[in-house]
């Protein structure tokens, strides 16, 4: 009796997602609306960025923003933040943001 039971169980273990991680991430220079980085959609406004993932490398995916949206001040995986040399590494790949100036019309 207790031997289908494990099996059906182990079965539906083997079958399930894996969960997805939170990831949140505080722009230098913020940015509103998507940015597709890696396998995240990120949704971006003020205060920072979020998206989730089943992917399991923070630094990879940290590396990704930046390069699509410069330096990072914070990011943050679950609540919990990179170290402070993550973080270093990840800004490492970051592309530099200039401010431009839209022309008058």
């Amino acid at each position: 009796m207790l031997r289908p039971v494990l099996l059906l169980s182990a079965m539906v273990l083997a079958v399930a997602p894996a969960a997805a991680a939170n990831y949140s991430a505080k722009l230098a220079n913020p940015a509103t609306g998507r940015i597709v980085a890696r396998d995240i959609n990120w949704v971006c406004g003020v205060d920072g960025c979020e998206g989730s993932t089943a992917e399991s490398r923070p630094a990879v995916l940290c590396q990704a923003l930046a390069k699509q949206s410069g330096r990072i001040e914070n990011f943050l995986v679950d609540g919990r933040p990179l170290s402070d040399a993550e973080l270093a590494k990840c800004n490492a790949a970051a592309r530099v943001v200039t401010s431009k100036k839209l022309a008058a019309q």
